[in-house]
């Protein structure tokens, strides 16, 4: 059994989610030189939906929380990670991979992608990028990512190469091209 689980949240949690995420993402935001406590209030108050939150638990303890919903109709369809704050002294200790673990066995289940965008500047980017997403768009202040449902046995094929890095030779077993 995990030390971590996912818990449902309730509507009066908003307040203490707002300040959870601020304390996670204040330092992103003054970087980009953006950080306004009422904008951000507003923004998440906008964003709040406890149907498709959960609160990351460490044991008994709420370190963190993420957002997870599909895309509205008419949309591409994936999973989308609108959300996931750690406190700064739950990050770095395997939490957040264990989270993104959750998140793809989700759209894996869903037969979907899963997408997510972070802050220019964020430490968090480098997190994604080593968790396989790769970067599909950026905007002035975000840095979109997309995360793709491999195709029938390329895990397994990826699996099978140091670090996952898929080679850039095609080809089944044997020489690489260019060797003799």
């Amino acid at each position: 059994m995990s030390a971590y689980q996912l818990q449902p949240v309730a509507a009066e949690d908003l307040d203490a989610l707002f300040q959870l995420r601020m304390e996670a993402l204040r330092p992103s935001l003054e970087r980009l030189g953006r950080y306004d406590l009422a904008r951000s209030r507003e923004r998440f108050q906008t964003l709040f939906d406890p149907a498709t939150m959960r609160h990351i638990c460490r044991g008994n303890e709420r370190v963190g929380f993420l957002m997870l919903r599909e895309t509205p109709a008419g949309e591409t369809p994936v999973l989308r990670l609108e959300q996931l704050y750690l406190q700064p002294a739950a990050q770095g200790q395997g939490l957040g991979s264990w989270v993104l673990s959750w998140a793809k066995d989700q759209a894996r289940r869903a037969g979907l992608s899963l997408s997510l965008s972070a802050l220019k500047l964020s430490d968090a980017n480098r997190f994604y990028l080593r968790h396989g997403f790769k970067a599909v768009g950026e905007s002035e202040f975000d840095i979109d990512y997309l995360w793709r449902l491999p195709v029938a046995g390329e895990e397994a094929r990826l699996a099978q190469v140091p670090d996952g890095i898929a080679p850039v030779w095609s080809g089944v077993q044997g020489e690489r091209p260019g060797r003799a």
